[in-house]
């Protein structure tokens, strides 16, 4: 399986694509997560055409188990989580992925 896509990398196939500094693409790439960080924060959703939607979704309170304890429940407060909801083109992108080397990870 490949790796993980890297920030940094992120940073590259950019700078490798455009004529603009390296420095200048990676504060780009920082504000541009900076922006969606700070958007999900103050619970805003994050629509992103052609690539998907993250979205906020609250998860209720519920009592589990440690499992090197399960004998004691632990209570689990309702918290805010962020899905991904993925676009049209992403979704059309996905179905030519081989699965194969995805198992073997």
């Amino acid at each position: 399986m490949a790796s993980n896509l890297t920030k940094r990398q992120i940073v590259l196939e950019i700078y490798n694509k455009r004529n603009h500094k390296q420095n200048v693409v990676r504060e780009i790439v920082q504000d541009t997560l900076d922006a969606i960080q700070n958007a999900l924060a103050r619970g805003k959703n994050i629509e992103l055409r052609k690539f998907g939607v993250f979205e906020i979704q609250v998860r209720k309170a519920r009592v589990g188990r440690n499992p090197n304890r399960p004998e004691t429940d632990v209570e689990i407060p309702r918290r805010a989580v962020v899905k991904f909801k993925a676009g049209k083109e992403l979704k059309a992108a996905l179905k030519d992925l081989d699965l194969d080397l995805l198992e073997d990870a």
